[in-house]
């Protein structure tokens, strides 16, 4: 059965740091882009970054640009979110998502994680 299962949120204050990881299980994943979503209540499951298969292009959203590192290392099931300089509005629930394509559509990720709250306090 496929598996994305991320891990390593929490409750940080204002400026901390965090690190995400996302794990897969299934066979075929060290050949997919991995991304991570980010979800408020009330609001609209937005693009955070992703990463492509071989680990050697990554795209990140405005809003999180110059704070937050995707990386991976090649070959492997495993993707990490750095992130530092943490803002109040930083604060949702972190899906990690895997996508055939590198900088696919939303609708182009085809597996999703259960997903793990990050709170970050003012």
């Amino acid at each position: 059965q496929v598996q994305l299962v991320e891990s390593g949120g929490g409750l940080v204050q204002a400026g901390g740091s965090l690190r995400l990881s996302c794990a897969a299980s299934g066979r075929g994943f060290s050949m997919y882009a991995m991304g991570w979503f980010r979800q408020a209540p009330g609001k609209e499951r937005e693009f955070v970054a992703v990463v492509s298969w071989s680990g050697r292009d990554t795209y990140y959203a405005d809003s999180v640009k110059g704070r937050f590192t995707i990386s991976r290392e090649y070959g492997k099931n495993t993707v990490y979110l750095q992130m530092n300089s943490l803002k109040p509005e930083d604060t949702a629930v972190y899906y990690c998502a895997s996508s055939r394509y590198y900088r696919a559509d939303y609708d182009g990720y085809n597996y999703w994680g259960q997903g793990t709250q990050v709170t970050v306090s003012s």
